[in-house]
């Protein structure tokens, strides 16, 4: 894989999804570039604002390399139709059938994936001592799909995978057995049963998001001896997380994956590390 950044200080990148108006990636990338010497731009593209669809998608692609962008970060409902559209993929974006991170060198589109480093990244540096618990993991979407990645690839004994659409559940647990084993991963429809054998549970479901609220799984299950995570970071406080925490479990709220995979993009983009727990207290000051 040839991502590696040219020696220069100047870059262009952007951020292409719908509805995204209050993402804080462009201000944490734009906050690390200053930080790390880089003269770094950063601009949102809303799909949802501009009409544009996944037919535009090619068009949009063609037009940023045209404008001069060295990179941008996809997100929903864009991370899988953008596949066909990409020169080159890394590993784990095949692996996922999911691309967050579109890297433009010598006249190439490289897609990769840092959701699912972002989440196990974030995940570890609260819970270090919980990468080997089987879990549970709601949703089976492009967040569910990164997540059960991350879960296995750190160690997880077994991931059980509920989605309300059985399908949807069943072909997320079927790509990541190619990857991990069948005996590693499967999809049900008994939550309650998953549960019980299991010691994390992870929300990956727009569910407690703003607009969005309510609790993704009946309270009653949520036990004290679980650990609780969450991708939605809008509000890092879901409820999810409020009862997770009035019950005594370790939580690990949306927050971390957020900042973690904009970590990884950062350093793909640019070919610079940046500082990870400067961006995290950028992260918390901008969420405070």
């Amino acid at each position: 894989m040839t991502t590696a950044a040219p020696a220069r200080t100047s870059f262009l990148l952007g951020l292409f999804g719908a509805g995204i108006g209050g993402s804080l990636t462009p201000a944490m990338q734009e906050r690390e570039g200053f930080a790390s010497g880089l003269n770094l731009t950063y601009r949102l593209v809303d799909a949802e604002r501009l009409g544009y669809g996944a037919e535009n998608l090619a068009e949009m692609l063609d037009w940023a390399q045209r404008f001069g962008f060295d990179g941008l970060n996809i997100t929903h409902p864009f991370k899988q139709v953008v596949i066909p559209l990409l020169d080159e993929l890394s590993d784990d974006a095949h692996d996922l059938g999911a691309v967050n991170t579109v890297v433009f060198r010598d006249g190439r589109a490289i897609g990769r994936n840092t959701d699912w480093s972002g989440w196990g990244r974030a995940f570890r540096r609260r819970l270090p001592e919980a990468v080997s618990d089987p879990a549970v993991l709601v949703g089976a979407g492009g967040a569910g799909s990164a997540v059960g990645y991350a879960l296995l690839e750190q160690g997880s004994a077994h991931v059980s995978i509920v989605d309300v659409d059985v399908e949807k559940a069943q072909a997320c647990a079927t790509r990541l057995a190619k990857r991990f084993g069948d005996d590693r991963v499967r999809a049900t429809t008994d939550l309650a049963g998953a549960l019980a054998s299991a010691q994390g549970l992870v929300n990956a479901t727009p569910t407690g998001m703003t607009g969005h609220p309510g609790l993704p799984v009946p309270a009653e299950l949520v036990r004290e001896d679980l650990w609780v995570s969450d991708v939605v970071y809008f509000p890092l406080e879901t409820e999810l997380i409020h009862l997770a925490r009035s019950r005594g479990c370790r939580v690990v709220p949306g927050g971390g994956m957020a900042v973690f995979q904009a970590v990884g993009a950062f350093e793909y983009f640019t070919g610079v590390e940046p500082d990870a727990e400067r961006m995290v207290r950028h992260f918390e000051e901008l969420t405070s």
